[in-house]
């Protein structure tokens, strides 16, 4: 076993920037999941609280021939199979929410491979609530008794919120309530009953500090990011059957904060967790999920649930909300839950499945590529640019990572040895995220006006206090009204009488009896002004409060007269809207036309187009061809015109052979002495001559006759096809080509090519006298490794027939030899012998066939 890896120290948890600001790392948590089955192979080990090993598992060794290795994260905090959701919420998402409450924004992401328990820990299950509805009970359980009344915190899509008077509000809500499917969910409507557990947090938990001057204002958004698009889950849209409209994405836009947002994403204000829960159920059930081979129920997108806090100040009296703008603290905490990454070989993924999957990889990739870029800026001091906008995802939460926020990831993983590859990398990813350092944001000032509510009963125990402690009493705010009456008594003597003269006592008793009677009258006496007061004072109230109402009429009235002027307005609109939309129905009916006039434009140009690039084909292969059929001419040509060039050459020299002959004899004639020895013909003495002359071209006078013999087939020891086609003509000519052992077919079949080495087919065509020429073309048989037979051309022989009577043939030596010996004859005694020639030669040299030629014989007239 191999030691496991060193590991780098880790960097201090605060840093002292350039500019002196205080930077904290990403704070990444890990959370193991349990295994399916319990003799299931695991390939990850909780060493402590911070450390994870991770280790080659036995089918990876095998399947990979890989060694063993054992290496070990470190993270901030590690939750084994056993941890619960509150202990996790405790630990990471409890700060969040205290900083929402405090005006700081946040972040938490999970993340992890497909199948790990992202979802699981974001949301929960029956019973056991994730940490999505543990945060919004504790939202609601800190501000519960502070919170505004509906519609005083007014939404806007420019990322702010518009803050309304009670007359407005109410107004709203009126409006709200006559419609027939008011937008804001009801907090007494009921949720899935199946679902309805995960709200029901036992362990109750709120946040310290509240600020009681403020009243605060809860709105939710619920989008997901899919294929790369912004979709609104919470956007109502009207179903249509007929046509039904496809959910429409949303832009990024930034505001003038420089803090990203998703333009026209709907924000439902909530009053509770029931009512929050109920929203965010009601996005869950269009998020996009699928079956894969990994996961029954994968995401195919990632989700974002985005909570706002809304808080204003209260006035002096602590009774209103200052209606001003520039007082609202508007804070944020995003709860994001990543789809899986997941490798598309073990998902087997196809069609929409492998592009949402690819997507999914592409866009952690884009997370993991700005992770890298942002930590190698921090510690070499670069100054690279961070590719936020490659992705949605990233650009969305850009401004986190520059300052705007603390991020909390929590890593899940799996520990089934089959996911090893993908814990790797995200171990390897969530390591070098805990190098990423984000700049702590600035306290807000949440309120520093004049005193509101807790000011006002703080002064009111201290001014209590203050009077019992003139008055001498005791001390404390906790005394009741009786005994506050009580001390202003005098207390009474002892009633006790220990003599019958005694009247002392009596007497003592009777001044304090008139003296609390005296006091009694008093205080009687006080108390009716104090209720005259009281009364004037009711007077006055109700004097003020009909004077409120009056006011509160007149602006009703004023209202119903803007809100009827709308109505008018309204009523035109319609108007013009109908009008629009006819216009907008003539439009589509006529874009529909020229939609379909373009559709068949473009199969029309599609059809022109195909038509063109065949016809470019067939242009192509027919000039392919030509080229082919120029080339092999012109090789015929240039072998033609070399087999005339040696013709001509022979020729020639056969002249030259001839005029020396004739020169000799000329010169033998002239000077030979006459003798009286009987000589031969002289017919007789010329044609053996001409026929020495005629069979070897070498120029040897005295070189004896050759012995003609018959021609013999070079194919005599092989077995031949001998293809002769069925439209083949008989000459009827004395030389037939004959082929001893062969196999005669009309047409080539493969059973004929294996029992023979030879073949040879038999060809006619008309030649440029019109005389029949056949060409014999001859090849040799061979075995392909298809276990077929394949034939290769070797060798050509040409039979061709010439009339006597026909043209005169250039190329023919005996014409020109008879010629010039029977001009020669005519001064010689030669004329003779040299009545008749005959000439049969055999034409090898001109070539690859025979021609056979015959001449009459010529006499001199």
């Amino acid at each position: 076993m191999k030691p496991a890896k060193s590991k780098t120290p880790r960097k201090p948890l605060l840093k002292k920037g350039a500019q002196g600001s205080l930077k904290d790392p990403v704070g990444v948590y890990c959370r193991v999941r349990p295994l399916s089955f319990p003799d299931q192979e695991s390939c990850i080990e909780v060493i402590n609280e911070t450390t994870v090993q991770l280790h080659t598992p036995e089918g990876y060794r095998v399947n990979r021939n890989g060694d063993y290795k054992e290496t070990q994260y470190s993270f901030k905090q590690i939750f084994g199979t056993l941890t619960t959701q509150k202990e996790l919420f405790d630990v990471v998402a409890n700060p969040l929410v205290d900083d929402l409450i405090h005006g700081k924004n946040g972040l938490l992401f999970t993340y992890g491979v497909t199948g790990s328990g992202k979802t699981h820990t974001m949301t929960g299950s029956p019973g056991d609530g994730g940490l999505l509805p543990r945060c919004l009970d504790m939202i609601f359980n800190s501000i519960g008794s502070f919170q505004a009344k509906r519609f005083v915190f007014k939404s806007n899509d420019r990322n702010s919120m518009d803050i309304q008077c009670e007359v407005d509000a109410l107004l709203e809500r009126q409006k709200r309530e006559a419609l027939p499917t008011p937008k804001t969910p009801s907090s007494k409507r009921q949720i899935d009953p199946e679902f309805a557990d995960m709200i029901n947090v036992r362990e109750f938990c709120k946040a310290e500090e509240i600020d009681e001057d403020s009243v605060y204002g809860v709105f939710v958004s619920y989008i997901e990011i899919y294929n790369n698009y912004i979709y609104d889950l919470l956007e109502e849209v009207p179903f249509d059957p007929i046509k039904p409209k496809p959910p429409q994405s949303k832009m990024l836009r930034e505001d003038k904060n420089h803090n990203m947002y998703v333009s026209g994403c709907t924000e439902v204000e909530v009053k509770s967790t029931e009512e929050a829960f109920e929203v965010f159920w009601r996005g869950q059930k269009k998020r996009r999920i699928a079956n894969t081979q990994l996961n029954r129920e994968s995401s195919r997108s990632h989700s974002v649930f985005i909570i706002k806090l809304a808080q204003a100040p209260l006035d002096a009296d602590g009774d209103n909300v200052l209606q001003e703008k520039e007082q609202i603290t508007l804070s944020q905490l995003s709860l994001v839950d990543l789809a899986g990454s997941e490798r598309t070989n073990r998902t087997k993924a196809e069609g929409n499945r492998l592009r949402e999957a690819g997507n999914i990889n592409q866009s952690l990739m884009t997370l993991r590529t700005c992770m890298e870029v942002l930590r190698e800026n921090q510690m070499y001091g670069t100054n690279k640019m961070v590719p936020y906008r490659d992705s949605k995802l990233t650009h969305l939460f850009k401004n986190y990572f520059d300052g705007e926020g603390k991020v909390r990831m929590i890593v899940c993983v799996n520990p089934k040895a089959e996911d090893y590859e993908e814990n790797l990398q995200v171990m390897r990813f969530a390591e070098m995220t805990q190098e990423v350092e984000v700049a702590r944001p600035v306290d807000k000032a949440i309120c520093g006006l004049t005193p509101g509510r807790r000011y006002r009963n703080q002064a009111f125990r201290e001014e209590l206090t203050r009077r019992l402690e003139l008055r001498g009493g005791p001390v404390g705010v906790e005394q009741s009204a009786t005994e506050i009456l009580l001390q202003s008594f005098p207390p009474l003597p002892s009633c006790e009488i220990l003599d019958v003269d005694d009247e002392r006592t009596l007497s003592r008793l009777i001044e304090v009896l008139e003296k609390r009677h005296h006091v009694r009258r008093m205080m009687t006496e006080e108390f009716n002004k104090q209720v005259v007061a009281f009364r004037a004072m009711l007077q006055d109230f109700d004097n003020a409060i009909l004077n409120k109402e009056n006011f509160i009429q007149g602006k009703l009235s004023e209202k119903e007269k803007v809100i009827s002027g709308q109505k008018a307005e309204i009523e035109r609109l319609e108007k013009k809207t109908k009008t629009l939309e006819y216009k907008i129905e003539i439009l589509e009916k006529t874009t529909t036309i020229y939609e379909e006039d373009k559709r068949n434009l473009q199969q029309e140009l599609e059809n022109q187009s195909q038509k063109l690039q065949r016809q470019f084909s067939d242009k192509r292969r027919l000039e392919a061809r030509l080229q082919g059929m120029v080339t092999e001419t012109t090789m015929k040509w240039e072998k033609e015109c070399e087999r005339r060039v040696a013709a001509k050459q022979l020729e020639m020299q056969n002249k030259l052979w001839v005029k020396d002959e004739k020169l000799k004899q000329l010169k033998a004639i002239v000077t030979e002495p006459k003798n009286d020895k009987p000589e031969r013909p002289s017919r007789e003495r010329d044609r053996e001559k001409v026929s020495q002359r005629s069979v070897s071209p070498s120029p040897i006078p005295n070189a004896p006759p050759i012995r003609l013999r018959h021609r013999r087939s070079r194919s005599a020891g092989d077995r031949w096809v001998d293809h002769k086609p069925a439209s083949n003509v008989q000459t009827e000519t004395v030389m037939q080509p004959q082929v001893p052992h062969s196999i005669t077919v009309a047409v080539a079949n493969e059973k004929a090519l294996a029992k023979c080495e030879k073949y040879m087919l038999t060809h006619q065509e008309l030649a440029s006298d019109g005389e029949i020429e056949t060409k014999l073309i001859k090849g040799d048989v061979f075995k392909t490794r298809g276990g077929g037979q394949s034939v290769q051309f070797t060798d050509i022989e040409t039979l061709k027939q010439e009339s006597p009577t026909g043209r005169k043939r250039r190329s023919s030596t005996c014409a020109v030899q008879t010629q010039e010996v029977a001009t020669d004859s005519e001064w010689t005694d030669v004329e003779t012998r040299c009545s008749v020639a005959v000439e049969m030669r055999a034409g090898s040299q001109l070539g690859p066939g025979y021609q056979h030629h015959a001449q009459p014989k010529r006499r001199k007239p």
